[in-house]
């Protein structure tokens, strides 16, 4: 991972021993991965200390769900979801909060609230103000790729070379970035693994993970119970997700990955730690 730094509220994170887990906390009705367990304030910050006590270092709320298909809400919506458990997660765990959104208006008050970090699945596209807003604000700010919307982009997803064109983006969201004066120290890049990607494209991107990397910047990485891995075990059980996500975060670890977004902290965690313990000792 050689000497990634990450810069996150000022503090600079060394994520080249040890990678980073995140925590996913989706205060939706209609998520995916956890059907709404989440969605009341109460649970939704007991989920967020109990992901924190059980190791992740950064905990990503978010109040509008990218599942293939999910319709959008409105700002108040979101706000209303999120502003709440992030003012109590900020003043209960010392894990850095991230915002999982692609509103500026939402981002920005939710940094008011405490988050630190900017996690925009449009990679800064549907907002013209989020990379103002990262850069006036010195929040970290996490790009990802994704091709269409949550609502179309698995209809048919094409791609010529997926790993060049995750690239040649991120390339120029990061020039563009820069332009508007984020801070390069402060970006991190994530291929979006499952959006608007087949199994096929998803391989390719965690297959050629080094090649994604632009100017030494931190990759976030979320397979995290993914449809996909549903369809290389030949299961649509959702509890059968786990194994996969865990041998995932390992090797992706082992092949570059800096941060590990994930549902399951602790086994998660786990597999992390007895990957690095065997980097270390390789060396």
């Amino acid at each position: 991972m050689g000497g990634t730094l990450w810069k996150i509220a000022g503090r600079t994170v060394d994520l080249s021993q040890r990678a980073m887990i995140m925590g996913v906390l989706n205060i939706t009705p209609d998520s995916f991965s956890d059907a709404g367990e989440f969605f009341t304030t109460e649970k939704a910050v007991e989920q967020g200390k109990r992901m924190a006590a059980e190791g992740a270092q950064i905990i990503d709320v978010g109040g509008e769900s990218t599942r293939p298909g999910a319709e959008a809400v409105s700002v108040d919506e979101e706000l209303g979801r999120v502003l709440p458990v992030i003012t109590q997660l900020h003043e209960s765990v010392s894990a850095f909060i991230s915002i999982d959104t692609s509103k500026a208006s939402v981002a920005r008050e939710a940094l008011q609230a405490g988050a630190t970090i900017i996690n925009d699945v449009t990679g800064g596209r549907a907002d013209p103000e989020m990379m103002a807003l990262a850069a006036e604000s010195g929040a970290a700010l996490i790009i990802m790729h994704m091709q269409g919307t949550p609502r179309t982009m698995q209809a048919a997803p094409h791609y010529e070379d997926v790993v060049t064109e995750v690239t040649n983006f991120f390339r120029q969201q990061y020039k563009r970035a820069l332009e508007y004066g984020v801070d390069a120290m402060a970006i991190a890049f994530d291929p979006g693994i499952g959006f608007g990607k087949t199994v096929e494209h998803n391989l390719s991107l965690l297959a050629h993970l080094e090649r994604l990397r632009v100017q030494e910047r931190p990759l976030v990485v979320g397979v995290s119970r993914k449809s996909s891995l549903g369809k290389m075990i030949g299961s649509n059980a959702m509890e059968d997700r786990l194994a996969p996500t865990i041998a995932f975060s390992a090797l992706l670890r082992e092949r570059g990955a800096n941060v590990l977004r994930v549902h399951d902290v602790k086994e998660n965690v786990a597999a992390l730690r007895v990957t690095e313990a065997l980097l270390e000792t390789a060396k």
